[in-house]
């Protein structure tokens, strides 16, 4: 099997850290919030952060194409909660996340910051590493639904020219 970052978000492969940062705070975004809640508790101790920009909640403007590949229109706006803190150590940690939830955008600017310290590995194993495998299978289930109902048509050739 070919691993790339679309198939291994944790892949060490990278082009850059940009990109990585990129696929790290995806994932702390898109983690349902009960699943944070247990991986937070099982952390251990959180460093302590000053706030730069407190967690709010705004509106964003989804976008879509048509077709998938057409042109680009406004779906509509979303519920967005953004935050960004900064460590004592002076790394800065950002979170935007679909939804209303403050404490989760927190978490999620905490565990930014905290994977541009020495700590990477410590979060990339307790946090990112479960966060991972949880999506994978949630995605796996909803693709077992949607095939339980797929339905394959047939046509037959009648023996006429």
């Amino acid at each position: 099997m070919n691993s790339s970052p679309a198939t291994s978000p944790l892949s060490t492969q990278l082009p850059n850290a940009q990109t990585e940062r990129a696929v790290w705070m995806s994932l702390l975004a898109q983690t349902p919030f009960p699943n944070f809640q247990i991986l937070v508790q099982n952390y251990g101790a959180l460093p302590q952060a000053t706030w730069l920009r407190e967690p709010e909640i705004g509106l964003a403007m989804a976008r879509a194409r048509t077709g998938g590949t057409g042109s680009q229109f406004n779906l509509g706006e979303i519920t967005l909660t953004r935050c960004t803190l900064k460590l004592s150590t002076g790394e800065i940690g950002h979170a935007y996340l679909a939804g209303r939830n403050k404490k989760h955008a927190e978490w999620a600017a905490l565990f930014d910051a905290l994977m541009q310290t020495n700590e990477a590995a410590s979060v990339r194993e307790k946090v990112l590493v479960p966060i991972t495998a949880l999506l994978a299978k949630q995605k796996q289930e909803i693709q077992a639904q949607a095939e339980a109902t797929k339905v394959d048509f047939l046509t037959m050739v009648r023996g006429e020219d």
